[in-house]
């Protein structure tokens, strides 16, 4: 049965800063280390790290929301794709990331909840922290 994740984390940017980053493709790569392919309008295809994630752009609120469709190569076919909502938020001088995954699959939720903080959320702070 698929399931709902929610998690959250800190970025020392300002909320429409970390989201345009998460939408820049060159910004993006240059954070998780691998290949990213996706686009600010909706309907754009997105694609990570050599295509282990797939999915659609399916709606970005400027500076504060983007909603995707998401799938890993790892689910089975038979798996619904999910949905990723990520909520850009002040917080003090930098950013609350709010993050909610809907239809994970119970088989990788383990999978995906390690990956967010593995893949992304500390990969991002790091890049942070260099720039």
């Amino acid at each position: 049965m698929p399931r709902l994740l929610t998690l959250a984390c800190s970025l020392p940017v300002k909320p429409a800063k970390a989201w345009a980053m998460y939408l820049n493709p060159k910004t993006h790569a240059a954070i998780t280390g691998a290949p990213v392919k996706i686009g600010r309008k909706p309907g754009s295809a997105f694609s990570a790290f050599g295509g282990i994630l797939t999915g659609r752009v399916l709606h970005v609120e400027s500076g504060r929301q983007i909603v995707q469709s998401w799938r890993s190569a790892n689910w089975k076919a038979r798996e619904l794709d999910s949905t990723l909502i990520l909520t850009f938020l002040p917080e003090g001088k930098g950013t609350r990331l709010e993050l909610a995954h809907v239809n994970v699959p119970a088989s990788d939720f383990a999978g995906v909840t390690q990956g967010w903080e593995k893949y992304y959320f500390a990969p991002w702070r790091a890049y942070l922290s260099r720039a």
